[in-house]
């Protein structure tokens, strides 16, 4: 399961004096650059317990790349395993898993303008409406509700069935009125919440452990299972799965087998095709009864952590986590799957947030 910290923490840190005026070159940080109307933000989770996680910026317009824009905007680094990132008007909400703390930055200059702490784990936020976000945690049995306007926790919305020491509750998708949410860790289903009322209104079993989720725009769900990752964990262990949910009538719609001990993740979709990582990049029609034969993108590499699809082109976006210790790297294919370029990031590029524009 390779969300849960399986890699090394690094074996020291170095500390970067940001207050105190010095000669040292070195200590002098960049000015960032002003976002475009258009892009992509990386996400990087750093080493566990070493709270060097950071934040990149790309612009496909010029194939260009800003790391370290947190910290070059604020003075100080993101925290400890930063997980994701969600963009709600011209804010940008972030994640930091393993510092338990959620920033909320301003888009224009990346500053920090609030900071939510007190929730266990964060794993993803979805803002639900102008005044409420739901937060997702790992470690915990509830989903905690977000005040943007004063960066409180105002509530939580409790998860049936679940204790707190395995509890997980990982992405979140809104359709209507209903957020849909996948439990991972240990779990095997997925939850359907009245945004209305906070109240959980139905669940459903899907397979072993719901890895991440993806909405076609239409009117079904789907859901990668992983499987359970390995033979003895306690919940079971079975080939992982793509699974099809009809929301109208919240039911399993199909399953699609995959290939026995892969290990996949990172569900996307777009323009009627599903995207995952499975031993390189899988692509698969939503009609498609089976799962495809081969990769769309085959790889070499033994560390692809994740994936995103350009919503404006259909270029593809792959990161690279290498050996969990360097900076990472994220390749860029078009839609036929060529290669196009690559770029620097920080270390363990582990979640994509597109920045689009309004036009």
């Amino acid at each position: 399961m390779k969300k849960i910290f399986f890699y090394a923490a690094a074996a020291a840190v170095v500390s970067l004096s940001l207050t105190s005026c010095s000669d040292d070159d070195d200590n002098i940080l960049e000015p960032v650059v002003s976002p475009v109307a258009e892009g992509l933000y990386i996400v990087c989770n750093g080493n566990y317990m070493a709270g060097n996680g950071s934040l990149s910026y790309y612009n496909p317009a010029d194939n260009t790349v800003e790391n370290d824009i947190f910290l070059r905007a604020n003075g100080m680094k993101l925290g400890d395993t930063a997980q994701s990132m969600m963009i709600d008007g011209e804010t940008g909400w972030i994640c930091v898993n393993g510092s338990n703390t959620i920033y909320a930055i301003n888009l224009s200059d990346y500053q920090v303008k609030g900071q939510i702490k007190g929730i266990t784990s964060p794993r993803n936020v979805l803002s639900v409406s102008s005044d409420k976000l739901y937060a997702t945690s790992l470690y915990d049995n509830r989903i905690a509700i977000i005040n943007p306007a004063d960066y409180s926790i105002s509530g939580y919305i409790d998860v049936p069935g679940m204790d707190g020491s395995t509890g997980s509750t990982e992405q979140l998708v809104k359709v209507g009125d209903y957020v849909y949410v996948n439990c991972w860790s240990y779990q095997k289903e997925i939850l359907k919440i009245d945004s209305r009322t906070d109240k959980v209104v139905d669940r459903l079993e899907v397979g072993i452990q719901p890895e991440s989720i993806a909405y076609d725009g239409d009117s079904s769900l789907w859901v990668l299972c992983d499987g359970g990752g390995w033979e003895q964990n306690p919940i079971g262990f079975e080939a992982p799965t793509l699974v099809c949910v009809d929301l109208k009538a919240f039911e399993v719609e199909r399953t699609i087998q995959l290939a026995e001990y892969s290990s996949v993740s990172e569900l996307t979709y777009f323009d009627n095709n599903l995207y995952w990582l499975e031993n390189g990049v899988q692509k698969m029609s939503v009609n498609a009864v089976s799962a495809p034969a081969s990769p769309f993108i085959p790889t070499t590499s033994y560390a692809l952590y994740s994936l995103t699809v350009n919503p404006s082109n259909g270029d593809i976006y792959v990161g690279d986590a290498i050996d969990y210790m360097q900076n990472g790297t994220v390749t860029r294919y078009n839609s036929a799957g060529n290669e196009v370029d690559s770029f620097t990031t920080g270390i363990i590029p582990a979640g994509f947030c597109w920045k689009l524009s309004k036009e």
